[in-house]
């Protein structure tokens, strides 16, 4: 991916300096980081839980002074050069074909921890999109977990996944999002879960349409980036999750959508570049 010495997002609030640190930071590094992503993409909401061992272990964050490494500085870069893309892109279709302006999110990046609306943000968490504030959090040191520990490297799969928070944020600006978790709210859990694939699903159909005009638009898609996407897409659904933990995979529990699926409703973007192809929720199979 093309991504050096280009436009910079203005979106970018960075807490990465004053660091909030408390017993949720230093339960386990990276293995403790590892098993709650696993959690984080089955859906479990281990926010709660993270919550309270911070509580347990020192009542509370700390707050302190970080030093930022080149690695730091690269990755915040590297972050608000994805997200100025996807403001030029879903901002030429909300223009081009839904005839809207399009209000782009704030990504937030942190270190360690730091506070949103939606609870508390972690680094064990995973990146995710909070729509009450309407802003994406997101601590960069999960680009090396998804790289060691779950095994998608690259730069573009490190886009992916700012692609498919900022694809929340789209499912929010069409009203989608607030429909389906209203939803989500009156069904069953089995049924919530369900609606939960449908709407990561087509948040993985947006990025594949980002994807797409980043090649077609911004020709900064390089041979190789397509490749690394697919994998990560792979590489997080909920039926390789549960194999990796040693579960049998169990279909009733699945939040995000099998490998096959988000391999394919991401590639489903790429290839059409229609986000009326996006349309998960009336998808007859997933």
């Amino acid at each position: 991916m093309r991504w050096q010495g280009r436009r910079q997002s203005d979106n970018i609030e960075d807490r990465r300096r004053m660091a909030r640190r408390g017993g949720t930071a230093q339960v386990g590094g990276l293995g403790m980081i590892a098993i709650v992503v696993v959690a984080y993409f089955l859906g479990v909401d281990v926010r709660p839980v993270l919550d309270e061992l911070s509580r347990q272990q020192g009542g509370g964050t700390v707050q302190s002074t970080t030093e930022l490494t080149e690695a730091d500085r690269q990755a915040a870069e590297f972050v608000s050069v994805t997200l100025a893309d996807t403001e030029e892109i879903w901002g030429r279709i909300f223009r081009a074909e839904l005839g809207e302006a399009y209000s782009p999110p704030t990504l937030v990046l942190f270190k360690g921890m730091t506070q949103s609306p939606c609870a508390t943000a972690s680094a064990a968490t995973g990146p995710f999109y909070c729509p009450v504030d309407r802003k994406i959090y997101l601590d960069t040191d999960f680009f090396v977990t998804l790289s060691r520990q779950l095994g998608a490297g690259g730069d573009f799969a490190a886009a992916y996944v700012v692609a498919h928070e900022v694809a929340h944020h789209v499912q929010d600006e069409l009203g989608i999002l607030g429909q389906a978790n209203a939803a989500r709210q009156r069904a069953s859990q089995t049924d919530a879960n369900a609606i939960s694939v449908r709407i990561e699903l087509q948040a993985d159909c947006l990025s594949g349409i980002w994807a797409h005009q980043a090649e077609a638009v911004l020709g900064t898609i390089e041979p190789g980036d397509l490749k690394e996407a697919l994998n990560a897409a792979r590489k997080i659904g909920d039926d390789t999750l549960q194999r990796n933990a040693g579960r049998q995979p169990m279909p009733h529990t699945f939040t995000h959508g099998t490998s096959d699926q988000r391999e394919r409703w991401f590639a489903r973007g790429y290839q059409t570049g229609d986000i009326n192809e996006c349309d998960t929720f009336r998808a007859d199979r997933l």
